[in-house]
């Protein structure tokens, strides 16, 4: 039997917030079955499908394509600044374990993606 998860394993997965995973099913974005409890129930499958058309899914703009000046490690965060190819730099700050999973290093090349609705500066 195929592996599966329940709507909050599958949005943690995926990175959305189990609200948007059932707007999604409501939208018909995401296939979703249920179980004998009624509850959603999502196949790996499904996971992987969402995960390889994610990307694709994004404006260009949400995509910020650079060269990784720095990386810094301390605990379980990692900075990570880019020089971006439309002029500017980016500073983020991700998970260790992601930044060790992408192999990020100076010198290479990465992307940034946005996916935030607002950004906010005060002083």
């Amino acid at each position: 039997m195929a592996r599966t998860y329940t709507a909050s394993e599958a949005a943690r997965a995926l990175g959305i917030s189990l609200d948007t995973l059932r707007r999604w099913d409501r939208q018909g974005r995401i296939r979703v079955a249920r179980d004998s409890a009624n509850r959603r129930i999502v196949s790996a499958r499904e996971i992987q499908r969402l995960r390889g058309d994610h990307g694709r899914n994004l404006s260009a703009r949400n995509r910020l394509e650079g060269v990784v000046r720095e990386v810094k490690i301390e605990g379980l965060l990692a900075e990570v600044e880019l020089d971006v190819t439309r002029g500017g730099r980016l500073v983020a700050v991700i998970t260790r374990e992601s930044a060790e999973a992408l192999g990020l290093a100076p010198g290479m090349s990465a992307r940034a993606v946005v996916k935030a609705t607002s950004v906010m500066v005060e002083r």
